[in-house]
């Protein structure tokens, strides 16, 4: 799980675009028919989501 208590929101959007990035790359890859690492894109999802809660979470309190 990646450390995410300790960035800031400009920080976990930065991220969240990284990882939306990394999962579209990974989604052309698998209609290319690329062997890769299926795993890697439930990962990706978990990451995201983990990111999005994190900024609802700073936004509620802020």
């Amino acid at each position: 799980m990646i450390d995410l208590k300790n960035k800031t929101p400009m920080d976990l959007k930065k991220l969240l675009l990284e990882k939306q990035e990394a999962l579209r790359q990974f989604r052309f890859g698998l209609a290319g028919s690329k062997a890769r690492n299926v795993k890697e894109g439930k990962n990706l999802h978990k990451d995201i989501a983990r990111i999005n809660t994190k900024l609802k979470q700073l936004s509620k309190t802020a």
